[in-house]
Parts: C-alpha cells; structure tokens; sequence
C-alpha cells in the first residue's frame, strides 16, 4: 500500500504515529472491565484457553485471534506478520464496539463527525485510487471484492457492499466514465459507524479496503499476461 503522510482527523489516538496507538489501544483494552460483554458488542467470539482469553474477531473476510493479557493479534492458522495498522484498526474496533444494531439508514464520509471537514484526505486516499483503476470498467470490481467477502448491491453503476468488521458494512459505489464525463466514486456507511470506528479509523480502513481491492486487480491482470 502506498504511505501517505496526509493528516488525518485529529486525534489522540494517531498523534505520535501508528506503533503509539497500538500501545494506547492495548492499555484501553486492559482497561475494559467485561471482556465477555465487549464481544457480544462487536460481534466477537471468546474462548478462555490456559488461563487466557482468546477473542476471535472477524476482518476483511479473515479471522483473527487477540490473546489476552498479553495483547497478542495473529491470522488464525497462519503465520502471516499483521502490519501494525490492521492490528491497530482490530483492537479500535474492539474497544469501542458499543453493541447497536445496523439501521441500514446510509451516509457518507462527509457526514460523519469531522468528516466535512476531512473528506479532501478521504477523497485522495480512498476514493482515487478507485477511480484510477477501476472507474472505466467499475464491473471489475465485484469479481476482486469477493475476495475480501463483497457481494454486488444495487446502486450507482456498480456497487459492492463489504463487512470490514461484523457490525461495519462499507459500500462502494462507482458510475463508469465515458468521453464526455470523468468517472465518479462514493462510500457508503451505515450511521451507526462512529459507534464503531471514529473518523480516522474509517480513513485507514477504507484506504486499507481501497489497496488490497487494486492489488487483487493487478494480481488478476498479472495473472492473464
């Protein structure tokens, strides 16, 4: 994925770089008093294995384990690394899960909190990319978005809604560009977002979705050279 050094939405949580917010995270996760009750919130699984609480939670189509107290984040049967941005985005998700259901009620970027007033870094980091690759023939995107658990909805001229986490669907909408028109893309929330992810984790995840979607296009192009 490509590294931009764009600000984010203000916050604590990003100031001192990705490293120190995931050492915050883990001492807000040892903080929380119902590890039990914080799964039913974020639709995690909890099993106590050896004197050790293990959450599986489930991201971008993978599942992923979070062993507690030592606050440790791998794949499940696999020994991949983790970059520490996803396992950062795991455990923000975790933490501030607050259990309300999907309203299917949709919203942008922009209507979020802070969202206006960041949708610039929003629109250059995530939405892009999208248009880049995928904006004159947007009917690729459904085939690459299946690998990370998307399934075709109906909006715009294309759309792909994909669970990022279990209780956040992203949806991604794009019109194909002609002669006369640029082509154009949007992501879609559910309002209940922010009681899952604030703005700035929405940004990471989103440009996380926006890249892993163009390397598997690449992956597949590569594949029929």
């Amino acid at each position: 994925m490509k590294n931009s050094r764009l600000l984010l939405p203000v916050n604590k949580n990003y100031e001192y770089g990705y490293e120190s917010a995931y050492k915050l995270a883990g001492e807000q996760l040892a903080k929380l008093k119902d590890i039990r009750q914080q799964c039913l919130n974020s639709g995690a699984q909890y099993l106590e294995v050896d004197s050790k609480k293990v959450i599986t939670i489930e991201y971008l189509n993978q599942p992923y384990q979070v062993v507690l107290p030592d606050v440790e984040i791998s794949l499940v049967d696999s020994q991949e690394e983790i970059p520490t941005r996803d396992r950062l985005l795991i455990l923000h998700y975790f933490i501030r899960a607050k259990g309300v259901p999907i309203t299917n009620k949709i919203i942008t970027y922009q209507e979020l909190p802070q969202g206006a007033l960041y949708f610039h870094v929003f629109a250059k980091r995530v939405i892009k990319p999208l248009l880049t690759h995928f904006g004159q023939e947007p009917q690729r995107l459904i085939t690459v978005a299946e690998k990370l658990g998307g399934h075709k909805v109906d909006c715009g001229d294309i759309a792909v809604t994909i669970n990022a986490f279990r209780r956040v669907p992203v949806t991604i909408v794009l019109w194909r560009g002609d002669d006369e028109f640029a082509p154009e893309g949007s992501i879609l929330f559910d309002d209940t977002i922010s009681d899952y992810l604030p703005a700035e984790d929405v940004v990471v995840l989103c440009e996380t979705i926006s890249w892993k979607l163009v390397t598997f296009l690449k992956e597949a192009q590569d594949g029929l050279s």
